[in-house]
């Protein structure tokens, strides 16, 4: 198990379960159990992991170790449920609000899907919940091919024979243990003269060693902005699990109006129900921020298939005290592009894969005391998982929706995990039961942030079009062609005489009129 593998187990205790999670929701009609079963077993030789249990050491002289499960079942692994029918969006967060509070079986592999029949509908769902220790975010997304297909229809191979193999004794992995503890720091400190060698040359150390050093200040002034620690406190054992909705379309119009990236617009939204949450209760402040852990995967293309965590992460202040929602995007945009351009992502992963050179029992000490101690930097983390553009199946029922679960920890009350499927993002918000009883605040203000922003943007797009249709209306005729000399004028003609009046010769031929003229 890998130093931060190592530092997810550690930390966890009764209040504080470790694992991720994800509520996917199917057109019906629901599969049987049976048929469920059958796929599980079917594919399960693709992640030897999920039969595979952690093992600890003595006094934790090494780090954890995976070893098979000589008792495995899936049955006790693959469990079946139902809500009174018909069950609406509520009753499904609830139980699996329920189902996420629950710590997994360290005694058994770190895993647990529920087959949830009963939705409005005639819909149906799969609850899944797996251990941080044995998967990170992105590779988590990977996991799902474990019962998902591209395809309507899916054939189910045969399952292949599996014998666990033969536990080491106790006494193995303690000397394992002892020799790792102190060879392993010696191979990493081995290793920085070929990792020196790589270095293209001086000037691109010179070069890293500026941009990390001319980010500081940023940081600086990121970390001694006045937060929301109102937002931290202690946690309970349970927990309130609801979800917001969002489109790729009114993204897209958002950036097209406001620029950024879509994590910008994302944040932004985010910003706003963080607002709206403190406002109702009274404690928003002009200027105040609420500060977030946003991991960034380091994983590479080729690394995807690894069952272990590849996760850096910066830090992100979400203007929660600016009211004009395009001056919090603009703040959030400014911060991305720092981060982006001093690459603290990457400082970041080498800090932390500096606990390799942390004795294993220190390692599980120092994880559970930074869970413990109190802090109040972070009051939140934002994690997004990118999902598949095209249409995902499982046993032929179409996949229509689904919600990530992100866990919380330390004095961290609120976690958002965001996936995006389609043209669709949700939204998955986990709170402290006790601590944030008015979570339901957060989730409306986030919705309530990409109305507005599309708003502004519907706005500043009519304006442009009315901009560009006066200056249509006030742009000038064109010029006549030319006309061709006219041909020399006739002389003027001399006007004809008017004709005389017609004089009466006596009354009797006017009968009394007097004549009128001809002209």
């Amino acid at each position: 198990m890998s130093s931060l593998d190592a530092s997810f187990y550690f930390i966890e205790d009764e209040n504080v379960p470790m694992h991720v999670g994800s509520v996917l929701v199917f057109d019906g009609p629901a599969p049987s159990y049976g048929d469920v079963i059958r796929l599980f077993v079917s594919r399960l030789d693709q992640v030897p992991r999920y039969r595979q249990k952690v093992k600890a050491l003595p006094f934790h002289v090494g780090r954890p170790v995976w070893v098979d499960d000589d008792h495995f079942n899936i049955l006790y692994h693959v469990r079946h449920t139902a809500v009174p029918s018909p069950g609406g969006e509520d009753q499904l967060r609830n139980l699996a609000g329920r189902i996420f509070a629950q710590k997994l079986d360290d005694k058994k592999p770190l895993w647990e899907a529920w087959l949830v029949e009963g939705l409005e509908g005639g819909r149906w769902a799969i609850i899944s919940k797996v251990h941080h220790c044995m998967i990170d975010g992105v590779s988590g997304s990977d996991m799902l091919q474990l019962i998902l297909d591209f395809k309507k229809e899916s054939a189910l191979p045969e399952p292949k024979e599996w014998k666990p193999a033969p536990q080491p004794s106790t006494l193995d992995l303690v000397v394992d243990g002892v020799r790792d503890a102190v060879v392993t720091p010696v191979q990493h400190l081995s290793a920085l003269p070929a990792l020196a060698r790589n270095m293209r040359s001086l000037n691109e150390i010179v070069d890293f060693g500026k941009t990390v050093l001319g980010s500081l200040p940023g940081t600086a002034r990121r970390l001694v902005t006045r937060a929301a620690t109102s937002l931290n406190g202690p946690i309970g054992p349970h927990r309130r699990w609801v979800w917001a909705r969002a489109n790729l379309a009114e993204i897209k119009q958002v950036r097209k109006a406001a620029g950024g990236t879509v994590n910008d617009v994302i944040l932004t939204a985010i910003t706003r129900g963080f607002r709206d949450l403190l406002e109702k209760r009274g404690e928003l402040t002009e200027g105040m921020v609420v500060r977030t852990m946003v991991p960034v995967s380091m994983r590479k293309s080729d690394q995807h298939n690894e069952l272990n965590n590849r996760v850096s992460a910066v830090l992100v202040n979400l203007p929660v005290g600016e009211a004009d929602p395009v001056k919090r995007l603009a703040s959030i945009r400014a911060q991305m592009d720092d981060l982006k351009s001093s690459r603290q992502a990457a400082g970041a992963d080498v800090i932390t894969n500096l606990s390799n050179f942390a004795a294993p029992t220190l390692m599980a000490l120092g994880s559970r005391t930074a869970m413990r101690f109190p802090q109040q930097i972070l009051q939140t983390v934002t994690t997004n998982v990118p999902g598949p553009r095209i249409p995902l199946y499982m046993l032929g029922r179409p996949l229509v929706e689904m919600f990530p679960y992100v866990p919380i920890a330390s004095t961290i009350r609120i976690t958002v995990g965001i996936f995006s499927y389609l043209d669709r993002f949700t939204f998955g918000i986990n709170a402290d039961f006790d601590g944030v009883p008015d979570v339901q605040l957060l989730a409306d203000g986030i919705r309530a942030g990409f109305d507005e922003m599309v708003a502004l943007a519907a706005e500043a797009e009519e304006k442009a079009a009315a901009k560009a249709s006066e200056k249509v209306a006030v742009k000038p005729a064109a010029k006549p062609a030319a006309a061709k000399p006219a041909a020399a004028k006739p002389a003027a003609a001399k006007p004809a005489p008017k004709p005389r009046a017609v004089r009466a010769t006596s009354k009797a031929a006017t009968n009394g009129v007097k004549p009128e003229t001809t002209a």
